[in-house]
């Protein structure tokens, strides 16, 4: 039986970053626009929150009883490790789903927004079928897509249309921001793992660009980041270029990277750029509601 700790560490907190930062950023473009909704904000948060930990207990589910996780470095695994019953793993995994979409809905009718009620769906298949089903699209090398589109551009405007019903450019700025700092955590995830899922078929972008070209991707993606908050600067939001100011924060994990290291040396790199993601989206949202 895995102990509460375990079940703490196999819902994998360092990514909730990820889920904390679209709701920031899609309220401050929304606030901007003087049509911030606190609850509503709250519900959003609860939502992405809840949709990040049933995915992380979905993976643990899938890969684990593929064998994709039986030697990995990093987080518990709680299946790959047998430290808990894949079905009460599954369970958890959906309990956080449903947990998602009531409150999904909650939000959908109290804003009128039910635009966004085949979105939110949508959001609940891509989360289980990432590595889940027959086919997984995580194990083609897809999941930086994944996260981009869903914990980036549907997170963030998602966020900011249920509280305006509209949306600004300031908004899809951020998004594409806020998108390509999560598909960076998930790379920095994936650039540990390349030795262990080549080994079990698990053809991940990472697995298939190589280690130097992964690390580039990751830069890449950093470097759009930054060309957002300038972007946002020349579109009438010159506060947003404070989001600067997280960018040292990710300086250790840039010199880990240059240094060659690799495996569970890498595990800094990934806690480190979901922390430079959460501070430069708390900027970013203070940034463009100073508008």
């Amino acid at each position: 039986m895995a102990t509460f700790s375990q079940w703490v560490q196999g819902g994998r907190p360092r990514t909730l970053p990820v889920a904390v930062s679209p709701v920031a950023v899609g309220t401050g473009a929304a606030y901007a626009l003087g049509q911030t909704i606190w609850g509503y904000a709250l519900l959003a948060l609860v939502v992405s929150l809840c949709l990040q930990v049933g995915v992380n207990y979905a993976n643990d589910y899938s890969d684990g009883i593929r064998g994709t996780d039986t030697v990995r470095v990093g987080p518990v695994r709680l299946v790959g490790q047998d430290l808990a019953n894949p079905s009460d793993v599954r369970l958890a995994a959906l309990l956080a789903f449903f947990l998602a979409g009531l409150c999904g809905f909650a939000l959908v009718a109290l804003s009128q927004a039910w635009l966004m009620l085949p979105v939110g769906a949508a959001c609940v298949l891509a989360a289980w079928y990432y590595t889940g089903g027959r086919h997984p699209y995580g194990y083609l090398g897809l999941g930086e897509v994944f996260v981009f589109v869903f914990f980036g551009l549907v997170a963030t405007l998602g966020t900011l249309y249920t509280q305006a019903l509209t949306l600004s450019w300031a908004g899809v700025l951020g998004a594409v921001g806020v998108g390509a700092l999560a598909s960076a955590v998930l790379v920095a995830n994936n650039l540990r793992d390349i030795p262990s899922d080549r080994g079990a078929g698990k053809m991940t972008l990472a697995v298939r660009l190589g280690e130097s070209h992964t690390k580039l991707l990751y830069l890449g993606l950093v470097a759009l980041s930054v060309l957002v908050c300038v972007g946002a600067a020349l579109l009438g939001h010159p506060f947003a270029l404070v989001a600067l100011l997280a960018y040292p924060l990710l300086w250790p994990a840039v010199q880990t990277l240059r240094s060659g290291a690799a495996g569970a040396d890498l595990v800094p790199v990934l806690a480190r750029t979901g922390i430079t993601q959460l501070a430069w989206s708390l900027l970013l949202a203070v940034g463009i509601a100073l508008h």
